[in-house]
């Protein structure tokens, strides 16, 4: 996992690992002796691992497994297994519910769902209107959703509906799973109020929590431990995302807090995108961003400084592209790239992400700029739009 900075190996125990993973696709996918089950998440993404195949093959459930994504020459390849195969669980991302809406309901309502009873989403929030359109196009209105929240240190799903048990609400992972203790505090680790955001965090240790970064415990110490401060010294596990709990005490997960940027469900830290950046022998620069995308959730964005001598021109921006792809992974590839004189920094020489976020999005600057150390930056990136 490369939440931020270089990838990390995540370690994970074996028999705390196989046991929530088990429990979890139990409880949650309600899985039976006559199920056909469906995660369709790459298998080597933790996803693939924990279910697709520790948690589903340790309940000996009937796990389908496809390789490759809908082709523009067979756009509805997917309800065709479907029907095919007389799938009941279906598990797939936000992301790519987006890409059946554009592709038309059209194309689902050609195959008989029918089989289907139970229907899941992982990877980002989802939206209520793709929410809304998953349950009425795809579940026919009778198949309850659940709207799972977890990540590669959990080991499995922390958030989410159980079937039958909780009502739901578009756009929410609802609650905790039973015995996670969840919350949302403020950076002292204070509780925040109703419909307030703040910073998801776990209390209580859980079956398939991480054990170390492989081969650097301080890293994992730093960035899961003790960024909020223990409580009569009970430290709380520091999920890197904001959320807020409304009325209900129902968890909505709005994103990311640090500089993140979630594609298609995949989290990329900036960081080592811009090193791959640098790394090509042009650039001597960059910053990338996220900017909002309707298909991705979020697209990549990178602001690039080029060395003397080196031309900005189209045939370069597809050089780096490629480059990126070539040193993380295509999910890695800049959507768009913007070349700049200079970038837009603080007197103590931090790139001002927050104002390229902006431009990124097509938005105003907005708030305090006070610590710009050169305006006319700014400017200069707003004239190259």
């Amino acid at each position: 996992s490369g939440s931020t900075g270089k990838p990390k190996g995540v370690v994970h125990t074996t028999g705390g690992y196989n046991l929530y993973t088990h429990m979890t696709t139990k409880w949650i996918f309600d899985i039976q002796d006559d199920d056909v089950y469906w995660c369709g998440a790459d298998v080597g993404w933790i996803t693939g691992h924990s279910y697709i195949v520790y948690g589903p093959l340790s309940n000996g459930a009937t796990v389908m497994m496809y390789e490759g994504a809908p082709r523009a020459s067979k756009p509805d390849c997917f309800w065709e297994l479907i029907a095919k195969y007389k799938v009941s669980i279906f598990y797939t991302a936000p992301t790519a519910i987006r890409a059946f809406i554009k592709m038309g309901d059209h194309l689902p309502q050609k195959h008989d769902l029918s089989s289907l009873r139970l229907l899941g989403t992982v990877g980002e929030p989802i939206n209520p209107e793709a929410w809304m359109w998953y349950h009425r196009v795809i579940g026919h209105e009778k198949c309850p959703i659940v709207d799972t929240w977890w990540q590669t240190e959990t080991g499995g799903i922390m958030l989410t509906p159980i079937p039958g048990a909780i009502a739901t609400k578009p756009g929410s992972a609802t609650k905790p799973f039973p015995g996670i203790l969840a919350d949302i505090v403020d950076p002292d680790g204070n509780p925040v109020g109703e419909n307030e955001g703040g910073y998801l965090i776990v209390r209580h240790p859980w079956p398939s929590m991480m054990r170390t970064v492989y081969g650097d415990p301080d890293r994992f110490r730093r960035t899961y431990w003790e960024h909020i401060p223990p409580k009569d010294g009970q430290y709380v596990y520091f999920a890197g995302d904001g959320a807020r709990k409304d009325a209900d005490g129902y968890f909505w997960v709005m994103g990311r807090v640090d500089d993140v940027i979630n594609v298609s469900g995949h989290r990329l830290g900036s960081m080592e995108i811009e090193s791959a950046l640098v790394s090509h022998p042009a650039v001597a620069e960059a910053a990338v961003v996220g900017r909002p995308d309707d298909l991705k959730g979020e697209d990549i964005f990178a602001f690039v400084t080029l060395e003397g001598g080196a031309e900005a021109s189209d045939d370069l921006k597809t050089e780096l592209k490629k480059h990126v792809a070539g040193e993380i992974g295509a999910i890695a590839r800049p959507g768009d790239i913007r070349f700049s004189d200079a970038l837009p920094k603080t007197r103590s020489g931090k790139i001002m992400r927050r104002l390229l976020r902006a431009l990124a999005a097509g938005k105003e600057v907005s708030g305090d700029t006070s610590t710009l150390e050169d305006r006319s930056v700014l400017d200069k990136l707003r004239e190259g739009e």
